[in-house]
Formats: structure tokens, sequence, C-alpha cells
């Protein structure tokens, strides 16, 4: 997404919705069209413009430093017209995208890449399998509730797997309802639907507290970008010869077997997320 001029916002509590249709006039006419206006729209009137000229494009340089770090299987949260699935897919990766969209699915069909039109919160294809996750165009928005998102994401990645975010390019931790607007305020039929709006700072410290921790900072075209990992736990001790007895289970021993447990090996090949799907 692009930026428009910062100005002071009311506070909105998160909803969860978890499937806004997008699908309705003006987001898909900007889609067929390839072009805007389209915006996101406040409450209070302020817009935020919508960059639908490259995502319909191929993608571009800045998009590129983000795919060459890209892993295994991808799952591309929020495709959009589908311009990232279609790169990877001619990188050689198996993609899979995922946009609450028909319209935004169909187009990244018709593109060459792979695409289910469902919400990131319903249940997908290969969870807990996906080497990759990307989250771009502010992305990490969607739902409104960031530490909600990274959780679901950790649901759908491998215990290894790797996280992919751009973020707002303004130093900023927002919540807001919003609608599409094609700037002649024509909205959505559907409505107002929660959204966020984070910058680097805010994505770390949300990150932190959810047990992601960074890897790599950067930034293409103005473009800034995050990758992240799952914390691992660290190693569990080995038992002692004579264990000593307690009259109740610890919560850390509840979680060692939660850990223990998400390190089973997953399928490859044949078993891959996107033959799944």
């Amino acid at each position: 997404m692009t930026t428009a001029q910062e100005r002071p916002a009311p506070e909105h509590p998160a909803q969860e919705s978890p499937r806004p249709t997008w699908s309705g006039d003006p987001y898909a006419l900007a889609l067929r069209a390839g072009r805007g206006p389209l915006y996101l729209r406040r409450g209070d009137g302020w817009l935020l413009p919508l960059d639908v000229e490259r995502w319909c494009a191929v993608a571009d340089a800045a998009d590129l430093s983000a795919l060459r770090r890209c892993e295994g299987a991808v799952l591309d949260i929020g495709c959009g017209p589908g311009r990232l699935v279609a790169a990877l897919a001619a990188r050689g990766h198996r993609a899979l995208g995922v946009d609450v969209s028909a319209e935004a699915v169909a187009h990244t069909v018709r593109v060459g890449g792979q695409a289910l039109r469902r919400s990131v919160f319903e249940p997908l294809p290969g969870e807990g399998r996906w080497d990759t996750a990307l989250l771009i165009d502010g992305n990490v928005g969607i739902g409104g509730d960031p530490p909600a998102l990274l959780d679901r994401v950790a649901q759908l990645l491998a215990p290894d797997g790797l996280l992919l975010a751009e973020t707002a390019p303004v130093d900023i931790d927002e919540r807001v309802r919003v609608r599409i607007d094609d700037g002649l305020g024509t909205g959505a039929p559907d409505g107002s639907f929660p959204w966020a709006r984070i910058g680097t700072r805010a994505l770390l410290r949300h990150a932190r507290r959810t047990g992601w921790h960074p890897v790599a900072q950067w930034s293409a075209d103005g473009r800034p970008f995050v990758a992240l990992r799952r914390r691992t736990a660290p190693p569990t001790a080995a038992p002692s010869a004579a264990p000593v007895r307690t009259r109740s289970h610890s919560a850390d021993s509840a979680n060692s077997a939660a850990v223990i447990s998400s390190q089973w090996p997953r399928k490859t090949s044949t078993g891959s997320p996107v033959a799944d799907s």
C-alpha cells in the first residue's frame, strides 16, 4: 500500500471480521481495470490510497527483494491480483495465494498462480507445514489485530517457518475500521471492517510478545520489510536418575509437551501444502 499524509485517528476496538467481502464494486472494478483510484476510508473521512496499478503489474524490484528470501512452499496471505504468487511459481516455488475477494482469486489464476477464496482465519490447506508466509502490501493489518494475526500465521507455518512482512513506512501503530472507497464516496456494499497500520518498531514489539524474533530488516524503494521466525524453546534438560515427585503439574511441563509434539516431521513432496489444496 502507498501511504497518505498522517493525521491522528480515533481509536476503535479491534473486532474480528474473518472475511470482509472485498468483491463488491469499487475493489473488484479496480482489479478488472488494473487501476484506481481506490482507497481505504476511515469513519472520519481520512483516506489511504491503495496502489492498484502496482498490485496488478508484475513483481517489481522491491517485491523481489522479499521473494528472494522465500524458502520452500509459500503462502501469500491477502494475495490480491496475484503478482507475487505468479512470480514465486516462475521461480520454482510451490505457492498458494489466499484472499477474500473472488475477483482477486480469479485474477491470480489468470496470471498463472494458485489461489483460494478464503480468510486467513478460516481453515487452510497444509496448516503447520508452510515454509514461508507473506504479509505484503500492508496485509499485516488484516483483521485489525496484529498479535492475533501473528499467532494465526504461527499456526500455519512449520516450526522453523519464515514470515516476511511489509510494514508502514512511518512509525505508527493504529487499529481502525475502514471501508473500500473509490474516492467518489462509493463504498463497498458490505460496509466497514477492522484494519491495522503498523510500522517496523510496532511490528517488532508485537512479534516479540507473541514468540517471534527478527532475522532481517531492510528497505527497498521506500518500502520497509521485516523477516521473522518463531522462537524455539531451549533444550529440555535430561531427566535425573532419581526424579523428584511433585504434587501437581507445572505450566512448564505442559508447555514442554506441546513443543515436542510440534517437532513431528512434516510431509514433503506429494504431501506439500499446495498439493493438499
